[in-house]
C-alpha cells in the first residue's frame, strides 16, 4: 500500500516553513487524538500518520532527504530522549512540540473532560431558575404581609406562603430559594423568581411612593371651610381640615401616610386632590339661596 505524501497529511505545501509544519502538526494532533474523536474509527490511524509526517519534516536534514528520496528514504531512529513511542509504532511524538512546553495540562487539552487520565465526573450545577407572575392587591403591595402561591411540580401542587414587602410595585421580582428546577448531577436546586403585578384600588392611586386621592367637597364646604374624613392606607379614617375658599384642585398633603420606598425604607405623602361637586337635583328652598348667592357674590376672573 502507498504511504501518502507526508505534506499532504499535514495540510502544508512543500515550501511550508518550520513554524507553518508544528502549527499544523499541533492542530491535527489534537483534532485526532482518540480522546479527542472517540466516534471516528480513522483518528488514531490518523494520529499516527500525524506523528510520522511531523517526524520527518520537523528536522532539516531528514525532510531534505524525504525531498530528494521520498518514502524510500529510511529514517534513524529516535536520537534520545524527550520522545514518545506511539503504541502503533507511528513515530516518536515531542510531547514539547505537541504541548508548547512547561508540562501538559490534559483538562486543557480536552476541555475539561480529563483528569489524571480518567474521565472526570460532570460537575454538579445548580438548576434552573424558574419564572412566575403574580397579582397582589393594592392594599398588599402598599402595606406588605403574606401571601400564597401553588407551584405545580410534576403532576403534583404545592402551596407556599410567601412575604410581601411593603413598598413593592408592578415588576418587582421575588426570589425563593431552592423553589427552582432540580439541580444538575447533584447540584442544589435553582430559585423561584416571582414578578409581582399589582392590582387597582377603588379610590387610591400610586406616584412612587405617594398616594394620590381625590376628595369630594360641597359647595358650601369649599366656600366657608369644613372638617372631611378621608381614608389612608394604614391608620383607618382622619380628618383633613378644608381652608375657607378652597377650589378644585387644591391639593392637601398628609405626610408620612404614603407608602414605604424600597430604597430609602422611608414612607412617602398622601397626596388628597380636592374636587368641588355640585349638586344635581336641588330643592326650590336650595335654588333660591345659590340664586341669591350667584347675584351677590363677585365675578371672578382667570385673566
Amino acid at each position: 500500500m502507498n504511504k501518502r505524501d507526508y505534506y499532504d497529511i499535514l495540510e502544508v505545501s512543500r515550501s511550508a516553513s518550520a513554524d507553518e509544519i508544528k502549527k499544523a502538526y499541533r492542530k491535527l494532533s489534537r483534532k485526532y487524538h482518540p480522546d479527542m474523536a472517540p466516534d471516528d474509527k480513522s483518528a488514531d490511524q490518523k494520529f499516527k500518520e500525524v506523528q510520522e509526517a511531523y517526524e520527518v519534516l520537523r528536522d532539516e536534514n531528514k525532510r531534505k532527504q524525504y525531498d530528494q528520496f521520498g518514502h524510500s528514504f529510511q529514517q534513524a531512529g529516535p536520537g534520545g530522549g524527550g520522545y514518545y513511542q506511539s503504541g502503533g509504532g507511528a513515530g516518536p511524538v515531542d510531547m514539547e512540540d505537541l504541548f508548547g512546553g512547561g508540562g501538559i495540562d490534559l483538562g486543557d487539552l480536552f476541555g475539561g473532560a480529563f483528569r489524571g487520565g480518567k474521565r472526570a465526573q460532570p460537575r454538579p450545577q445548580k438548576g434552573e431558575s424558574k419564572r412566575l407572575q403574580i397579582e397582589i392587591p393594592f392594599h398588599l403591595a402598599a402595606v406588605g404581609g403574606q401571601h400564597e402561591v401553588t407551584l405545580q411540580k410534576g403532576s403534583s401542587s404545592e402551596r407556599l406562603t410567601i412575604k410581601i414587602p411593603a413598598g413593592v410595585d408592578n415588576g418587582s421580582v421575588i426570589r425563593l430559594g431552592g423553589q427552582g428546577g432540580p439541580g444538575i448531577h447533584g447540584g442544589p436546586p435553582g430559585d423561584l423568581l416571582i414578578t409581582i403585578k399589582v392590582g387597582n384600588h377603588p379610590y387610591f392611586k400610586r406616584d412612587g411612593s405617594n398616594l394620590l386621592l381625590e376628595v369630594p367637597i360641597t359647595l358650601p364646604e369649599a366656600a366657608l371651610g369644613a372638617k372631611v374624613d378621608v381614608p389612608t392606607l394604614s391608620e383607618g379614617e382622619v380628618t383633613v381640615t378644608i381652608p375657607p375658599g378652597t377650589s378644585s384642585g387644591t391639593k392637601l398633603r398628609l405626610r408620612g401616610k404614603g407608602i414605604t420606598d424600597q430604597k430609602t425604607k422611608q414612607p412617602g405623602d398622601q397626596i388628597c386632590s380636592i374636587k368641588i361637586v355640585a349638586p344635581k337635583d336641588l330643592s326650590e328652598q336650595d335654588r333660591s339661596l345659590y340664586e341669591q348667592i350667584n347675584q351677590e357674590a363677585p365675578r371672578s376672573k382667570a385673566w
